[in-house]
């Protein structure tokens, strides 16, 4: 029986509010919800599971991590009881081969970054949802590469969710009132869109840090190397387009991309 390939997105995630909110963004999510095909499993990448090492969840029933602070209380008790897949993480384990990742069998969950934009896509949570943590200890080439293998699980029916922020920088964020973006905002994620579709060798966005703006919109990676897991799934030739996009407190990218 043939099996329709699954997209493969990346969320700007933004704010945890948007749980809880109604806006240009959560839409999006919405509609991608309604429009794509039904995945069988997700596989979540966050932001928000930066580790020394690779890990995977792999329990029966992820608990849902409310990983913030100073938030109204309606956010803490909002709940994303999506089962788990210790199958598919132990084929996500096997796939990743000869890196070497960590069965979590009880210690994570589902962290914001991943069920913050999944209760908008998929709110009736009955997908499988596995989620993949970041190896903060390595380059980027190392997500892009691992990207690339992940993505024959796309033509099995799981589908990659990466959530991020590729412009994140909220020591300078502007708390209040519609914020202006900073030219060096603006500019990183035009650089970003400009270079979603590259095909050549030394991909810009994996050496994203060679742009000007790259300093100031990353201060540190963890939001940005998400992206590398959708693009990594790319074949070449699928089209990759951004059903949204948008610079909020002037230096917070909403930016999000679909592959396929």
């Amino acid at each position: 029986m043939n099996t329709t390939r699954m997209p493969a997105l990346f969320l700007g995630h933004g704010s945890p509010m948007n749980v809880l909110e109604e806006n240009d963004y959560t839409a999006a999510w919405r509609e991608l919800g309604k429009t794509m095909p039904r995945p069988k499993a997700i596989l979540a990448i966050s932001a928000h599971w930066f580790t020394r090492g690779t890990a995977v969840t792999a329990m029966k029933n992820p608990k849902t991590i409310h990983d913030f602070g100073g938030f109204p209380q309606a956010l803490f008790d909002t709940e994303y009881p999506a089962p788990g897949s210790p199958e598919l993480a132990r084929q996500v384990q096997q796939l990743l081969a000869p890196a070497e990742v960590y069965l979590d069998e009880t210690e994570w969950g589902l962290d914001h970054g991943a069920w913050g934009v999944l209760i908008k896509v998929y709110p009736d949570a009955d997908i499988p949802v596995v989620q993949l943590s970041v190896d903060g200890t390595k380059p980027a080439s190392y997500h892009y590469a691992l990207g690339k293998k992940l993505a024959v699980l796309r033509d099995q029916g799981v589908m990659i969710v990466a959530s991020g922020n590729v412009v994140h920088n909220l020591r300078m964020a502007q708390w209040k009132g519609d914020a202006e973006p900073y030219p060096w905002a603006f500019s990183f994620d035009n650089f970003v869109r400009e270079n979603l579709a590259y095909k050549g060798e030394n991909h810009p966005l994996v050496n994203f840090m060679s742009h000007e703006g790259a300093d100031l919109s990353n201060p540190t990676p963890e939001h940005f190397l998400p992206l590398l897991y959708a693009l990594g799934a790319w074949d070449g030739e699928e089209s990759v387009t951004v059903p949204v996009d948008g610079i909020v407190m002037g230096s917070l990218s909403m930016l999000s991309v679909k592959v396929g």
